[in-house]
């Protein structure tokens, strides 16, 4: 009888639980998008969606407007409200058997900004350049939606387990995307109409993670390894097995952490460094094709001054990790290349007087050591103490030379490190978490910023860029809307011959992407740096993004695009170009003679050329080449000196003839 009662018992406390269970499921339940603070679209009727008990009565009034209607067989609704002009602050009710009340709305346009690192770079990254903007930001009507880093081998989902508004205002405006900010700056300093910003957007991913699986069924392979990622069981299979180097034998002890006295200790006395300057590449200093890990030393002398309060530490860039410590304390590390390295460093950790600086690199593949060209410095208050100049280094260990790989596995462009299987590069599957709970809500248009992450492979460009933007205007089914997107910048090594390059490949199939109606491309070959995937400027590129969303979006009658090949023509040894979106007039940005010309007869040995304006046209010659057959325009992974713009300052897309 005992036993009987307990059971009973039990049986009731899970029946209990149960009820709790799908009463709590079966709460009205709005996405994460629809919230407090939210940026509709303007002069567009809205959807308005979410989820309740199955056939339960849902009502939603908005702006003296009430609009009804009845939850599916699986506790799905949805409804339109109609189209309305901009303004806010307003409030909206929605009531089925319980009752939500959302706040602060705001009816203005809203951009969906998508892409890699580029576009998720935020402002506080780059607080320094944009001190100024961050200190005065004061936009209540500028508002973004951050989408954390989500993935879906399986389907699309129809909600993100995290997100809410912000406004661009005080210290809320540092995680805007720098590009989307200063986009949507430009564009409510216009139109003093409220902006959104849906910002979804990941640091090292290809295009056709963004895409869905639909928009992917013409690509064979792709669809293949959708098709197999859905295959629990082996996924499962590959969390499970080893990493694909573990017959590599394990990597040498790191001396500077395994001794009886650390190397960043305070105790430790050095002996056996040797002299190295930072920045620079440590193979470009005596040392010969070295992975693995080295460590850096320097002893500096703080002011008084600098005691006492926090203090911060530039170390620019290394490649690939680094750990910083100071005066024996940890107070920063970083697990691979891109990031700027920007260390807070606590209020006792200087000292006046002799202060010790150590930092363990770890290099995987390729040059290791300290990027030229970027800051080092430590800094606090007023004062700064310049950390160039001569260091003292030693050896922790030497990777041993594998056959078809690295220690670690190097990293993507623009991103996370890499290694093994990687779920956010797989084929739809950000599209599946990142996207595809948005396509209901309307908006004014895209803009992307993406490609880096493509460059290995540009010609599958000319027809992945397309194929995305048919797939999200199908999916938004809001017709052709406006797609603005940026071509990449110059990135990496000057070269001062004419040369192939995978970047210019990319740079064309983006050029190309223009045949597709409603497009418009912001040209950054001018804002690259070659020693950063991710340049310091993106206020320029965010407001060359706006004059585009002013075209195409908007039907302003403006320039807002710089010289656009068109054709060419042979003229005896001189070949003629064409251009549209001349604007003004050409001319040479710097006011020298046009540079990053080449020009070659039927054999495709381009050699430098001069070029001329000639009214709206280019004269382009070179006399070596006495029967020219092909032009080339800044065709480089990162051109010199590219000089080609017109009068309003918009620089021209690099181009070829050579197809």
């Amino acid at each position: 009888m005992k036993l009987n009662m307990i059971s009973a018992g039990r049986l009731c406390l899970i029946s209990l639980l149960l009820i709790r269970t799908v009463a709590a499921q079966a709460q009205l339940r709005l996405p994460r998008l629809i919230s407090d603070g939210m940026v509709l679209q303007r002069d567009k009727p809205l959807k308005v969606w979410g989820w309740a008990t199955p056939g339960e009565r849902i009502t939603v009034r908005f702006k003296n407007k009430t609009v009804k209607t009845v939850t599916g067989a699986a506790g799905q609704w949805q409804l339109t409200l109609p189209s309305m002009p901009p303004g806010g602050p307003f409030t909206m009710e929605i009531a089925g058997n319980s009752k939500l009340e959302l706040t602060n709305i705001l009816i203005g346009d809203v951009w969906f900004c998508s892409g890699q690192s580029n576009m998720v770079h935020q402002l506080n990254i780059h607080d320094v350049t944009y001190a100024r903007e961050i200190k005065e930001a004061n936009y209540p009507q500028i508002r973004q939606f951050w989408i954390p880093t989500l993935t879906n081998l399986q389907a699309p989902q129809s909600d993100l387990p995290a997100g809410q508004w912000k406004a661009a205002v005080g210290e809320d405006v540092r995680p805007f995307s720098a590009v989307g900010y200063f986009f949507a700056k430009k564009l409510y300093e216009k139109y003093h109409v409220p902006i959104g910003i849906i910002n979804a957007s990941v640091g090292g991913t290809p295009i056709e993670a963004w895409t869905s699986e639909e928009g992917l069924k013409d690509f064979s392979d792709l669809k293949a390894t959708i098709d197999k990622n859905k295959d629990t069981t082996y996924i499962n299979s590959i969390s499970r097995r080893q990493p694909a180097t573990v017959n590599r034998p394990a990597p040498p002890v790191d001396l500077g952490v395994t001794g009886s006295t650390k190397w960043y200790d305070l105790s430790y006395a050095p002996k056996g460094w040797r002299p190295i300057n930072v920045p620079g590449y440590w193979e470009d200093q005596g040392i010969k094709e070295l992975n693995g890990v080295v460590w850096y030393r320097r002893e500096i002398d703080i002011p008084a001054s600098m005691t006492g309060k926090p203090a911060r530490v530039f170390l620019g860039r290394i490649v690939d990790a680094d750990e910083l410590y100071i005066n024996g304390k940890s107070v920063g590390k970083t697990t691979y290349m891109y990031p700027q390295r920007r260390y807070p460093v606590p209020a006792d950790v200087l000292k006046a007087g002799k202060n010790i600086l150590v930092v363990r690199v770890t290099n995987n593949a390729g040059k290791g050591g300290f990027v030229p060209g970027k800051p080092y410095c430590i800094f606090a208050g007023a004062d700064t103490v310049d950390l160039k100049g001569t260091w003292q280094y030693k050896v922790g260990t030497a990777y041993r030379p594998i056959a078809g790989g690295n220690p670690a596995g190097g990293n993507p462009a623009g991103g996370s490190p890499a290694g093994g299987f990687n779920a956010q590069n797989q084929p739809a599957a950000l599209y599946n978490a990142m996207v595809a709970p948005e396509i209901n809500y309307a908006i004014t248009g895209f803009c992307w910023y993406q490609g880096e992450s493509n460059a290995g492979k540009p010609q599958e460009y000319t027809t992945l860029l397309p194929a995305l933007i048919r797939d999200w205007r199908r999916l938004w089914k809001q017709g052709e809307l406006p797609f603005l997107y940026v071509q990449l910048p110059g990135f990496m090594e000057y070269n001062y011959q004419p040369a192939e390059s995978s970047w210019a490949i990319l740079r064309e199939a983006q050029l190309k992407a223009l045949s597709v109606p409603n497009t418009a491309m912001a040209v950054a070959i001018d804002l690259g740096e070659w020693n950063d995937i991710h340049p310091y400027n993106k206020k320029d590129v965010g407001e060359r993004l706006a004059l585009a969303a002013l075209k195409t979006a908007y039907h302003e009658n403006l320039v807002y695009s710089g010289p656009t090949y068109q054709s060419a023509r042979i003229d005896g040894n001189k070949i003629v170009v064409s251009f549209t979106n001349v604007g003004s007039g050409l001319i040479a940005s710097d006011g020298d003679d046009l540079g990053e010309f080449a020009i070659a007869g039927p054999d495709k040995k381009f050699v430098w050329a001069k070029a001329k304006i000639d009214g709206n046209r280019l004269i382009v010659w070179s006399d070596e080449v006495a029967n020219p057959h092909y032009v080339r325009y800044a065709w480089a992974d990162n051109p010199v000196n590219p000089n080609l713009s017109n009068k309003e300052g918009l620089p021209a897309s690099p181009f070829r003839t050579d197809q």
